[in-house]
């Protein structure tokens, strides 16, 4: 039986160091308890600040493709056109 934690890693606030950049290393060992916990959905979004890229590296450049889900979201009311919306949809594939 296979053993999967039914929680998600939200990535709206993360760790931040004494500059208040994103404490990657320290995202990186949450990241990797989490998987060994048996969790595997991520959830962040264009507007959480610098964590698509900390978890790019966190999790992105570390781990199989195959062992997460990575969940992210556009936020309408910062687009108020199918353009800009397209534009953040974009961004976000870019971080990640």
């Amino acid at each position: 039986m296979e053993n999967k934690l039914k929680l998600g890693f939200g990535l709206m606030r993360l760790p931040k160091l004494e500059d208040g950049s994103i404490d990657v290393e320290q995202v990186k060992t949450m990241t990797d308890l989490f998987l060994e916990a048996g969790g595997t959905y991520f959830d962040t979004a264009f507007v959480y600040e610098g964590s698509e890229e900390a978890i790019c590296k966190a999790l992105i450049e570390r781990h199989p493709r195959d062992t997460f889900t990575l969940a992210t979201k556009l936020n309408g009311w910062r687009a108020s056109t199918k353009e800009e919306a397209e534009q953040q949809f974009t961004t976000s594939l870019e971080r990640t």
